[in-house]
């Protein structure tokens, strides 16, 4: 049997789609990325199986005439794995569009703000060196209880629940 070129050009492209989806901000397009690339992981499995030949459980033709299990194996692992992370992909998704009703990822604060920092390994750098600014998130001296969390809550929006179910969009949008 003749290689053919069509079936691994098919799976780097389906890898190249896939990467390049899951690049984006929008969640949705992230999720499309997953199942591309899953899709080309099962084409790839599927090709590293060889040519197709006799059920080998069944044990009535030669086993140089059987079909490799292995890669049928791989490719049920491949499909259960896709699904649970396109399951959450889609809770993510869901999440998101009820907390924010957008659906894409918007810029962090955070990473401009570390991508402002001269650059310095951090294992030269001691946090109680640091600017308070600059502290990571979590450092002894920018912690705040939960009742100054809930004042400062119930001081930007008075009324409001302080659970994310009633939140408006935005800093200043309505519902």
């Amino acid at each position: 049997m003749t290689p053919t070129v069509v079936l691994p050009v098919i799976i780097g492209g389906l890898y190249a789609a896939g990467v390049y989806l899951l690049l984006d901000r929008s969640l949705t397009r992230v999720l499309l990325g997953v199942l591309l690339l899953g899709n080309a992981t099962n084409l790839l499995l599927l090709s590293t199986g060889g040519p197709s030949g006799r059920a080998p459980i069944l044990g009535y033709a030669d086993p140089e005439d059987m079909s490799d299990p292995i890669p049928q194996a791989l490719i049920l692992t491949a499909i259960v794995i896709t699904f649970g992370v396109s399951a959450f992909l889609l809770a993510i998704i869901y999440r998101s569009w009820r907390l924010v009703r957008q659906e894409v990822v918007g810029v962090d604060e955070e990473d401009r703000r570390v991508a402002r920092r001269s650059s310095t390994d951090s294992d030269e750098i001691d946090p109680d060196d640091l600017d308070p600014a600059d502290r990571p998130a979590g450092h002894a001296d920018s912690l705040q209880s939960e009742a100054e969390v809930e004042a400062l809550l119930a001081q930007r929006r008075p009324g409001v629940p302080s659970d994310d179910v009633g939140l408006p969009v935005g800093e200043g949008g309505e519902r």
